[in-house]
């Protein structure tokens, strides 16, 4: 039977995937340094296969938390050793960061060893590296092995992603939760703007019933004590805006928010 030339080329590629990822499995490799993406590959693979079987969400790729694993595990080979940081080093959260990912959660687990399924049960039988593997609350990794004489470094991070959101796009996502609960938009955000960017007691002019601002990474949802004012009936109405995180650790992404509400019996609003 003849097998169409697309066909064989695929059932190859196939075939030399699996030899690769046999080898990895049973066989050490020798020489490098040199970076080996099949064996990120299957780390990825075990890592969603063994979320599946405890109830929990695939991991999604992320190529920026790939590109700080591999720094670090580059390091790692020329260090010789195993760590989350060596002397001189950024912490984990900075070098996630500078290297593009966006994150209100971020961990880190790391291993040397002989083959890469040996790793992965590494990980599962040590009670610190399982918990990072199957938390809920992560949804994305990026995963490096790096080999070198007959051993395999390998760092996955792990982390809870966070959209990268313009101004306008945050600014609508909280006036649409505040809308969605019976209030008024006002158009005119100028004192919010100015509330959201002092960090002193706001002293705008014209009569308020509450100032709130906070920082989050989620703005799908309104802090606990706004949407307990608002359910409250007291308030007809929102300014809302949004403006840079000022926070003193800048490696995670958040939104820093503020919102002014109008007392039902405000005379007029701007």
């Amino acid at each position: 039977m003849l097998i169409p030339r697309q066909g064989l080329v695929l059932s190859l590629t196939l075939a030399l995937a699996t030899l690769l990822f046999q080898r990895l499995s049973a066989e050490p490799v020798y020489g490098g340094p040199q970076a080996l993406p099949a064996g990120a590959e299957q780390l990825f693979a075990l890592a969603n296969q063994t979320r599946a079987t405890h109830g929990l969400g695939s991991l999604k790729w992320d190529p920026a938390l790939a590109a700080g694993a591999l720094q670090h595990c580059n390091l790692m080979v020329h260090m010789g050793s195993i760590s989350h940081r060596y002397q001189g080093e950024a912490d984990l959260m900075v070098r996630a960061s500078h290297a593009g990912a966006h994150f209100s959660l971020v961990e880190e687990n790391v291993a040397v060893g002989p083959y890469v399924d040996g790793i992965h049960r590494g990980w599962m039988n040590s009670p610190g590296h399982r918990e990072n593997l199957l938390n809920a609350q992560i949804d994305r990794v990026g995963i490096a092995v790096v080999a070198r004489d007959g051993s395999l470094y390998a760092v996955a991070d792990y982390a809870r992603a966070v959209p990268v959101l313009t101004r306008n796009q945050i600014e609508a996502a909280v006036a649409g939760l505040l809308h969605d609960r019976g209030l008024s938009i006002v158009s005119d955000a100028g004192q919010a703007r100015a509330y959201c960017a002092s960090s002193a007691q706001f002293k705008g002019s014209g009569a308020r019933s509450a100032l709130i601002r906070w920082e989050s990474a989620d703005v799908t949802q309104l802090p606990s004590y706004l949407a307990q004012r608002v359910a409250s009936g007291q308030y007809r109405a929102a300014a809302v805006a949004s403006c840079p995180a000022q926070s003193a650790d800048g490696t995670f992404t958040v939104y820093r928010v503020a919102v002014l509400l109008y007392g039902a019996d405000t005379a007029a609003l701007p």
